[in-house]
């Protein structure tokens, strides 16, 4: 994307994403791009990118790009994922995500990595469903952004 490196606010706050240290450089136009400077933490014992880090990447990516025309619209959820780890990821990284094509309920997207010489190191297709909020066991529905609500009773 080539775009500015400036880090734009996350538009909801994931805490796995921030403790990750991922910033969002773009989300826009069916598309995202996000960095990051790898940690100590985060290698593994190649000392490159862990592949769970790097998935991660291509995950939250690819989740950008879907919802990059409404922000404040409805989240989504990752269905299902393929990966292909192409060169080991060092450095700092750029993640590209791009939303190939949505439905009302779903969206499908691929997102790449790139290291600091601009090869890329993985690329990740990717199914996403689109919620507007997340009811869980026993916790309160908590809806994209905004106060959580109680569950409705069950219906005897």
């Amino acid at each position: 994307m080539n775009t500015p490196t400036s880090p734009l606010p996350f538009p909801v706050h994931i805490p796995f994403v921030a403790h990750l240290g991922l910033e969002l450089i773009a989300c826009a136009d069916d598309r995202s791009e996000l960095h990051l400077d790898l940690r100590p933490e985060q290698l593994n014992s190649f000392n490159v990118a862990h592949g769970g880090v790097v998935m991660t990447l291509l995950d939250v990516a690819m989740a950008h790009a879907a919802r990059s025309r409404d922000l404040a619209g409805p989240g989504v959820v990752t269905i299902e994922m393929k990966t292909s780890f192409m060169r080991p990821s060092e450095g700092r990284l750029r993640a590209e995500g791009l939303l190939l094509h949505r439905t009302a309920t779903m969206a499908f997207c691929e997102a790449s990595i790139f290291n600091p010489a601009g090869q890329r190191c993985a690329h990740a297709t990717g199914t996403f469903k689109y919620l507007r909020a997340v009811a869980g066991h026993g916790r309160r529905i908590k809806p994209l952004n905004g106060p959580a609500s109680l569950p409705e009773p069950p219906q005897s």
